[in-house]
Formats: C-alpha cells, sequence, structure tokens
C-alpha cells in the first residue's frame, strides 16, 4: 500500500485528540482550520477583535468588527494532504451571520487488495458546512449560536451529521479582561459509514479567560477545555504494575493522578499585541504534550508558535503546531475588507 494510506492513518491519531481517538464521530470538528488560532494552540480563547475565526467556533465572539471581513485560511501536510477554511461577516437587523466552509483534503489514494495487487484508485475528504449567529445583549454580554452540515467521504464510504456550537461571552467595559463559556459539538451522526453504527459526536465544553494588560503589550489567555469529561488521560492496559528496587513494593502504574488530570485540562496562551504591525503568538496544551509526546525526546511538544502580519488592506497569519519530533502543521491566512479595496478604487 503506498506511503500516503500509512499517513493518512497517523494523521488521524496525531492532529485529532489523541485520547479520546475511536470514541466519538466527525473528528474533523476539532481539526485547527485557522492560521491565527494555530499560533496559540488551536483554542478559541475570550477575545472579541476583528478575527473571523474566533466566532467560527465560538458565536458569541461575532461582532461589528468583523463586519465585511473575508478570512482565507489554507494549511499543508505531509504527502499532499491540506486542508482550508472560508468565511465572512454578515450584517442582520439584529446581530450578526457568519457562514463559513472548513474542509480536508486527504487526496488520492492507491487501491490495492489483501495480496498488493492494484485496483481502482480512491479519494478521500471532509468538510463542515455551516454559519454562525451572533447577538450583543448589552455592551457587556453576547451570546451566540451554530449550526453545521458534516459530510466525510472515504473510498466507497460516506457519512452525515449536524453539530451545533452554543457560547456566551463577558468582555468589561475597557476591553481588557473577558470570560467565555462554550458548547462545541453537540449534534448527531445522521448516517454512519456502516449501518447501525453510529458514534457520538466529540462534545467539548470550553471555558475561557483573556486578560490584556493595560500598560504593556501583551494578552494571555487560559482555557479549561473538557470539562465534561473528568479523566481525558490514556490509560494503556499494557502496561504492568512496576516494584520498588528497595522496598519490593508494587508501584501502581494503572492511571494518573488529580494534579495530573487537572493540568490536563489547560491551555495556555500569550500574544504580544503591539501598535506596528506585528503581532507575536505563543502557546501551549499540556494535555497534547503529554499524549503526543516521545518519551525519550519529548522537545517542545504541545507547543505551538505564531506570526501575525497587519498590512494597510489585509492582514497575514502564520501558524506552526508541535505535535511531537515525528509530526508538525504549517498553516497560513489572509483576511481583508472588500470596503477597504474599493475607497482606494474611487
Amino acid at each position: 500500500m503506498k506511503v500516503k494510506i500509512t499517513l493518512f492513518f497517523l494523521l488521524l491519531s496525531f492532529y485529532f485528540n489523541a485520547q479520546n481517538g475511536g470514541k466519538s464521530s466527525f473528528p474533523l470538528l476539532n481539526f485547527n482550520y485557522s492560521a491565527r488560532l494555530a499560533g496559540i494552540g488551536g483554542y478559541s480563547n475570550s477575545t472579541r477583535d476583528l478575527d473571523a475565526s474566533q466566532g467560527i467556533l465560538n458565536p458569541s465572539l461575532i461582532n461589528s468588527n468583523m463586519v465585511g471581513q473575508y478570512s482565507i485560511n489554507q494549511g499543508l501536510l505531509a504527502s499532499g494532504i491540506n486542508f482550508g477554511q472560508l468565511a465572512t461577516v454578515i450584517p442582520l437587523k439584529k446581530g450578526f451571520l457568519l457562514p463559513s466552509i472548513r474542509y480536508i483534503n486527504y487526496g488520492e489514494f492507491k487501491g490495492t487488495d489483501e495480496v498488493g495487487n492494484p485496483t481502482t484508485n480512491f479519494s478521500a475528504f471532509e468538510y463542515v458546512v455551516g454559519a454562525g449567529y451572533g447577538y450583543q445583549l448589552n455592551p457587556l454580554f453576547s451570546i451566540g449560536i451554530n449550526l453545521n452540515v458534516i459530510g466525510s467521504h472515504l473510498e466507497t464510504y460516506s457519512s452525515f451529521g449536524l453539530s451545533s456550537n452554543f457560547g456566551a461571552s463577558f468582555t468589561n467595559t475597557n476591553k481588557l479582561f473577558s470570560v467565555t463559556i462554550l458548547a462545541k459539538n453537540i449534534g448527531y451522526q445522521l448516517k454512519s459509514y456502516v449501518s447501525s453504527s453510529r458514534r457520538p459526536l466529540p462534545i467539548d465544553i470550553q471555558a475561557s479567560t483573556s486578560l490584556k494588560l493595560k500598560h504593556a503589550p501583551f494578552r494571555f489567555s487560559i482555557i479549561a477545555h473538557h470539562l465534561n469529561q473528568w479523566n481525558i488521560s490514556y490509560f494503556d492496559p499494557s502496561i504492568k504494575p512496576s516494584f520498588d528496587a528497595l522496598t519490593g513494593e508494587t508501584i501502581d502504574n494503572t492511571g494518573a493522578g488529580f494534579g495530573e488530570i487537572l493540568a490536563r485540562h489547560l491551555a495556555y496562551q500569550v500574544e504580544l499585541i503591539t501598535q506596528g504591525m506585528m503581532q507575536l503568538r505563543l502557546g501551549f496544551d499540556y494535555n497534547r504534550r503529554q499524549e503526543l509526546k516521545l518519551e525519550q525526546r519529548p522537545g517542545m511538544s504541545g507547543f505551538s508558535l505564531g506570526l501575525g502580519l497587519k498590512f494597510k488592506k489585509f492582514a497575514l497569519d502564520y501558524g506552526f503546531n508541535i505535535y511531537s519530533k515525528a509530526g508538525f502543521a504549517n498553516s497560513v491566512g489572509i483576511s481583508a475588507k472588500l470596503a477597504d479595496w474599493k475607497k482606494n478604487k474611487q
């Protein structure tokens, strides 16, 4: 079988939720399509700004500053696998609408039978098409909801589903402190790859808070994820108990302790926000590091780096996710308001 097929399955284990692999349907819902969010670890924080990518994940963050913005993100993985995202924000009489398309194209595969004889080539791709609605209740609070149609086509097998995200956000009057609660991937698998084998969606309840320093160009964010499941650590049943060399007592290796489990729910973000054209971003996800690091060479597994450049007519973002020594992802995003280009033509 072609090397690309092996890379395909590695992708599923590396770039989706490793600890919950195989337990839910449509893991592409937790894939990171945004270059900006990739630079801070892939999680949406509680910041209400110009970035429509925030509103795709958390519709309560959709706001008037995003109106007219068109956002395009594109990323590349091994062996020609690519993913992307397109979005814009439209004003309504009350509130704002954010239509979006997200996709992953795994490319073409070389099919073989069980003994390696060539058969028909096939392709694999998945997508999420949806729209979000955000509404400002008052100067401090906002709410939002989105609805998505999910499609997955792997060779001759297809699956479809519906998902929705619900969010509520608070931002104080000076815009320096914000808090948000998000319920992701609430929905249902309408059709599975194989009959009578429907699985739940990868539900994720999150809470996040962001603090922008008043007299320094830094914003700090903390995200608590998978609040709907206490123990998200992976337990390997093949690990046998060990013994203390001095006392001979049995050392229990059956699972993580309280501190370890708590730490796995937290991700951290730091953003350097200057008045000029450049922004720097750093993210760290402890759970991702523990799940994907190589034991002998952990390196910077779980970290992510990002760069944002603001020009007169558009903004450019770059994100670099370090999953482990064995895998990482690059993504680039560009966003602009068409109105800014039309003004210069007049």
